[in-house]
């Protein structure tokens, strides 16, 4: 009996076990009454039974249906702040470069304010953990992630050091393209990743073959090509979008060798992943923009013309940016954080439109409306096709249920006991 007892607990309101052992108890209690009982008695104990389960069932209904709508209202806001940050920093980047050409050393500032992602978590975590842990042990439990040893130096540069290098070069390659093409087609291109991310899946982690996500990734080739030829094939462009493609290229490699080498990782220890890679950012690669600027390959004179506000608000918007899709799950669907990500393509255009950067032909428009449906298809669950077959079925249900209701309620030489029982078997179809 303990057992039965200690495996059900975990279940929910609905099927707690206090409803079953009330319904034991209500069919034991008609074989031990006396044979004077009424079977109208049995009748409302059995009713009362079905009310109390149907009130918690309703609590129960209830409960979830607020988390949903509460998981949806906070997923607006994150839609609204994804798209900001991700559109802000874009165009912010765009601006920068008209005073600071000089993309490799903004990628190297924005990548080391990375190493602010493990303590706003923890702060976080203080404020919302009933288990407060202090900041060496937190980091000592995070480390687990990488093994039973921790962070060990062979650890660093086999699972760590690469990711580093992929991603500074999603951020550099992504910043070199804003340099050549306006911002709309650069946000509109890097949302190729995500069908970038679904073939390498397919290829390397096997996962499930989608013939809406094959189509998905086709559109998204053709939107490629179609942005090439709506500028006539001219070397700058073709040079920004070949750009921009390696960078979301290099973004799904990220992804899918993330996943294959170190599985899934929770809040804080994405977080502390996050952080190494910008403190190694800043250790290993703060040599590169020195260099650089001896050599006059990105030379932007002396510190003082540095437009320090535009470096500072590109990093912290990416840095936004990067904090909303990796913890942005705990509050909502993602989904909903991903539709941030492709509705900064209207928004990116609209500021083109008003600083007139861009002209908007019909193969562009076209280009730029393909590669957003494939990205929006990518978004569709793996059993998205169950999911319509089911509620179909749902609403050819209550469509039979509702004409059998009529039928019963105009057949009035029924009696109740009868019409109850038409009209339950009615609703189990």
């Amino acid at each position: 009996m303990k057992k039965h007892s200690a495996r059900v607990a975990p279940l929910s309101a609905c099927n707690s076990p206090v409803l079953t052992l009330t319904k034991v108890e209500g069919e034991d209690r008609p074989r031990d009454s006396a044979a004077g009982t009424a079977d109208g008695q049995a009748v409302g104990g059995g009713a009362g039974c079905e009310v109390g389960s149907g009130r918690r069932r309703l609590r129960c209904c209830l409960r979830v249906t607020a988390v949903q709508v509460r998981k949806a209202l906070w997923g607006v806001v994150m839609v609204i702040c994804v798209c900001s940050s991700w559109a802000g920093s874009t165009q912010l980047a765009k601006l920068t470069f008209k005073q600071f050409d000089a993309p490799f050393t903004l990628t190297w500032f924005a990548t080391t304010w990375n190493c602010l992602f493990f303590p706003l978590y923890y702060v976080g975590h203080l404020c919302k953990s009933p288990e407060r842990q202090g900041p060496k042990q937190r980091v000592r439990e995070c480390c687990r992630f990488f093994g039973d040893d921790g962070l060990t130096a062979k650890v660093f540069f086999t699972k760590v050091a690469p990711f580093g290098l992929l991603w500074t070069l999603t951020n550099y390659l992504y910043l070199q393209a804003i340099r050549k093409i306006n911002t709309t087609d650069v946000s509109a291109l890097f949302c190729c990743n995500k069908a970038f991310v679904f073939l390498l899946s397919w290829i390397v982690l096997r996962d499930r073959f989608m013939g809406v996500r094959i189509v998905a990734a086709i559109l998204a080739i053709a939107g490629i090509v179609m942005m090439t030829y709506a500028d006539g094939f001219h070397s700058h462009s073709v040079i920004g979008i070949t750009l921009v493609v390696a960078s979301a290229s290099m973004s799904a490699l990220y992804k899918v060798l993330f996943k294959l080498v170190l599985g899934s990782a929770k809040f804080g220890e994405a977080a502390l992943f996050l952080t190494i890679v910008g403190g190694a950012n800043f250790v290993f690669i703060s040599f590169v923009p020195v260099i650089l600027y001896f050599t006059h390959v990105e030379y932007f004179g002396s510190p003082d013309d540095i437009p320090w506000a535009n470096l500072c608000g590109v990093a912290s918007l990416l840095l936004a940016f990067n904090l909303l899709v990796n913890f942005g799950i705990a509050i909502t669907y993602p989904t909903l954080i991903s539709l941030g990500i492709v509705l900064s393509v209207p928004v990116n255009a609209m500021v083109d439109l008003y600083t007139c950067e861009i002209q908007f032909n019909t193969v562009r428009l076209i280009a730029v409306f393909i590669i957003c449906l494939g990205f929006l298809m990518l978004l569709l669950p793996e059993d998205w096709d169950q999911c319509l077959i089911q509620l179909s079925t749902k609403l050819r249900k209550k469509e039979e249920a509702a004409d059998g209701t009529g039928e019963v309620g105009a057949s009035s030489s029924l009696n109740w006991s009868r019409r109850t029982r038409t009209s339950m078997s009615t609703f189990g179809h």
